[in-house]
């Protein structure tokens, strides 16, 4: 995700989360009958980008008192860029359809290292503008990487340990922008060469360790890559039964058009419901109040970031992720 990421369809519903008691990576027991049609990506036929409070599948054992939330999750449209936007943009930009910003927080191998607006003040003030947040973490990367800038960030020798390290990292980096606890972490794998059976165990063994420490910290491990590699991978982990897979799949095919439920490479029941990122057109240019920005768009129906209540208090947010539903972002 080079740059930047996201914009979904037009309007669309909010809707559950996933029950944190269930890989949200499995296929149910009860799939569609075979020719069935598939769920339609036409997202701008339902109702406006919305945001509600979260409800747990039938039989999900309710949440501890005092324990996490679960997730929030955002249908509609979204975008990002390689370094935050000013508050300024993010206001122009209130304009444009977009309801969620993707967000570059942490990770050795971001294309743009020094965000000078992203600190917890930028994050509690687009989040109280309305914006839903997807934080991206740009870690290690695969040591059959394709893009040459990313070569230096490759996985090393010990991709286990590696992994559970820059996992705690991720989670530190979330906390210290005052992202809660049930937030969705977006690990950003880029596209690497297809066939190298080393280079995928390698990165499989990365990916499910830094998955195992975001869990284990209360965060929700969800995972950037290329449909044709490092998102065909996972899939072929989730078949075999493979445990520590991501909770939330955000896949890159650029097609020109979306395809959040019908992408080739996953079953039509994977990582579903709720827990999908398609991205569909890359390095794009859009403009909304006057602002112009360099856009990756995406359709989504996943989980957005949850901001501290005392973030949202020193916003002076209405809305109280613990508390209160958010309002509709747009009529």
């Amino acid at each position: 995700m080079v740059g930047a990421v996201v914009a979904a369809l037009a309007g669309a519903a909010l809707v559950s989360a996933p029950a944190p008691a269930v890989d949200p990576g499995r296929v149910p027991a009860a799939a569609p009958a075979p020719g069935a049609a598939p769920p339609s990506d036409r997202i701008a036929d339902r109702i406006p980008d919305r945001v509600t409070r979260p409800v747990g599948h039938p039989g999900a054992p309710a949440p501890a008192p005092g324990g996490p939330a679960d997730p929030v999750t955002f249908v509609g449209r979204a975008f990002d860029t390689c370094e935050a936007p000013s508050l300024d943009v993010m206001k122009a930009w209130r304009s444009s359809p977009y309801g969620a910003v993707g967000i570059y927080f942490g990770g050795r191998g971001r294309g743009c290292p020094t965000q000078r607006e992203l600190n917890p003040a930028w994050v509690a003030s687009a989040h109280a503008m309305g914006w839903r947040l997807l934080p991206l973490f740009v870690g290690s990367q695969a040591p059959c990487v394709n893009a040459v800038a990313k070569r230096p960030f490759a996985i090393g020798g010990s991709p286990v340990s590696q992994g559970t390290r820059e996992g705690g990292e991720a989670v530190r980096a979330a906390q210290a922008l005052g992202l809660d606890v049930s937030s969705p972490l977006y690990l950003d794998i880029e596209a690497y060469e297809p066939g190298d059976a080393g280079c995928t165990a390698t990165t499989l063994s990365f990916v499910r360790a830094w998955n195992r420490e975001v869990r284990r910290l209360g965060y929700v491990p969800g995972y950037y890559s290329s449909a044709d590699t490092g998102v065909r991978d996972i899939e072929a982990a989730r078949r075999a039964g493979t445990p520590d897979l991501p909770a939330v799949m955000w896949f890159a095919r650029w097609l020109g058009r979306p395809a959040l439920y019908t992408e080739s490479v996953l079953h039509p029941d994977a990582w579903m419901p709720h827990a999908r990122i398609h991205q569909y057109a890359g390095n794009v240019t859009e403009a909304y109040g006057g602002r112009r920005l360099a856009i990756d768009r995406n359709a989504m129906d996943a989980p957005v970031a949850r901001v501290t209540d005392t973030a949202l208090r020193v916003a002076g947010d209405p809305v109280r992720a613990a508390e209160e539903v958010p309002p509709v972002l747009r009529p």
